[in-house]
């Protein structure tokens, strides 16, 4: 919701609203997060807790925090699956790097770029698999379940990403599936971690619809900001995508205008200036504001499917998460 280098006005609101519980249950999460990384050990812990720090401003955890509503069933339960989700999206982040040849993470080295490939991979598989050790300790079956089938879709996404480098006449449809997969779905199982630690009755609100209608859209506007930028603001340069050949919405939507875009090799882009000139011509053709569209009015949808029975400053907090979301690109 933040971006490095800029105020987090979004965030503050946030925890504002959600009460001052809300603050309480992200500094535990944060604290949990390090702790996590430092009992790793050796050269490890520092790739972990690098890692993590680069992860942004906890979109995740605080989805599962707010979908728990203001009384948790059990506060450390809760906790520990805000910190399980948090640490998948690390995970993907460090394995993310590896795919890409990343040197830059959020404006700071990454671990492929400081210690090599291999201890990228050691890193994201060791916050992967702590995932899922401190989802366990809940002893709730169907938790795992959720994370894991959100994990599996995430592989499933960057598997089909991976099939489509390079390929410059991916449809809408399937981009639109990709990132279903690799972001939405992550956002789904963090509304139903938190719902499933709601204390009863049973028939608690139900939110995965919402996050992952906000998980579409900040994927959407992710990709609308790695070719609008700037480098300052993103902590990457421009059109970092079409370096590594993964083909996004805006080309998509300006291909279909521009006659030389619809010409282009994407295998012929090979240096940061030829990326900035393609960045240029994607936003003279108005796909950026197009794709933008597209995300808001998936963000207006999630509103919409914010159940009634929501108190009101469930209900707050939620709505600014969603203006968070949209505020990335402002």
């Amino acid at each position: 919701m933040g971006v490095a280098g800029r105020p987090d006005e979004p965030v503050t609101l946030v925890i504002e609203a959600g009460g001052a519980h809300l603050a309480r249950l992200l500094a535990a999460v944060e604290a949990r997060l390090r702790d996590i990384a430092a009992a790793a050990g050796g050269p490890v812990a520092g790739w972990a807790g690098a890692t993590i720090a680069a992860g942004g401003k906890r979109l995740r955890p605080l989805l599962v925090l707010l979908a728990a509503g203001e009384a948790p069933a059990a506060e450390v339960p809760l906790v520990r699956a805000a910190v399980s989700v948090e640490l998948v999206h690390a995970a993907t982040l460090v394995h993310d790097d590896v795919l890409d040849a990343a040197a830059l993470r959020r404006g700071r080295p990454t671990v492929w770029a400081t210690d090599g490939r291999a201890a990228a991979v050691a890193t994201g598989d060791h916050l992967f698999a702590r995932a899922f050790s401190e989802l366990a300790a809940n002893d709730d079956v169907e938790q795992v379940r959720v994370l894991s089938r959100a994990s599996s879709a995430l592989a499933e996404g960057e598997l089909l990403q991976r099939a489509d480098a390079w390929d410059v006449a991916v449809a809408p449809e399937r981009y639109l599936l990709r990132c279903e997969l690799k972001t939405a779905r992550l956002f789904e199982a963090a509304c139903e971690l938190g719902e499933a630690n709601r204390p009863p009755p049973a028939a608690a609100p139900q939110l995965g619809a919402f996050g992952r209608r906000i998980g579409l859209a900040f994927q959407l506007l992710d990709d609308v900001l790695d070719v609008s930028g700037p480098a300052e603001r993103t902590g990457k340069h421009r059109g970092t995508d079409l370096l590594d050949g993964t083909v996004t919405l805006p080309l998509i939507l300006a291909r279909a205008v521009d006659p030389e875009l619809a010409a282009l090799d994407l295998r012929a882009v090979r240096t940061a200036e030829e990326a900035e000139r393609i960045c240029d011509a994607i936003a003279a053709t108005g796909a950026l504001e197009q794709a933008r569209e597209r995300a808001l009015r998936l963000v207006a949808e999630a509103k919409e499917l914010l159940p009634e029975e929501l108190d009101a400053e469930q209900r707050r907090a939620l709505l600014l998460v969603a203006d968070g979301v949209v505020a990335r690109y402002a």
